[in-house]
Formats: structure tokens, sequence, C-alpha cells
């Protein structure tokens, strides 16, 4: 399986389970890592027969701008169901970061991670 992988997109989101998220919002960061056979892409030398990644980078920030959810762990999955609407993405493993979690210590960043593929 060859891997295609798009870091860091970046949008705001309104997910969270504490009221101050979901009314000002918080900028969330996505690398998403896709499983996909690039050969027939590469063969044929076919956009359409492998991913676009101007495309999928757009969709992953409209599902980070879209419907608010409390848990990462949702919009993660969110995240994942929308990669695999692409017909070349075979798995997915999604990250999620949210470097301004409302976490009262200092730290870093707050990250999910997911792997899904198709059934």
């Amino acid at each position: 399986m060859d891997r295609i992988t798009l870091r860091g997109v970046r949008a705001q989101g309104f997910h969270g389970v504490l009221p101050r998220e979901r009314a000002e919002g918080q900028p969330f960061v996505v690398d998403v890592d896709l499983g996909v056979d690039t050969r027939p892409a590469a063969e044929a030398d076919a956009l359409e027969l492998t991913v676009d990644y101007g495309v999928l980078a757009e969709q992953i920030a409209a599902v980070v701008a879209g419907e608010p959810c409390d848990l990462l762990e949702t919009l993660a999955q969110r995240l994942a169901d929308q990669c695999l609407t692409h017909p070349a993405v075979r798995e997915v493993t999604v990250t999620v970061h949210k470097p301004h979690a409302p976490i009262t210590v200092p730290f870093e960043d707050v990250t999910i991670s997911i792997e899904r593929s198709r059934a």
C-alpha cells in the first residue's frame, strides 16, 4: 500500500464540552495518512485515479469548521469518513491536534489518532 500524507491542515472549529469552546472556537490541526494504490494513477498519469489532496484539504477544513461535537473522537471519525469517500483511499490514519485545549497546566498539544479502513 502506498501512502499519501497531508499534514498540518488548519481550521477554526467549535468543538468541545465547555460552553466557552462552543462560543469562541479555537484552531484545530489535522494530519491524514492515506493508504492508496497509486499504480493506476502513475501508469495513466491521471489525477482522477488517485486523491486530489487540494480538494481533500478543503474537505478536511470544512469538516473541522462544520457541525460542532463534544469529543475529538467524534471529529476524528467524521474526518476519517470524509477521507474514505474518495474511491482510491483504502485506509486512513487521522490525527487531530487541539493545541489550545482548556487545560490548566502548561502543555504543548493534545491529539487523538484513529485508523479506519474500508469494510
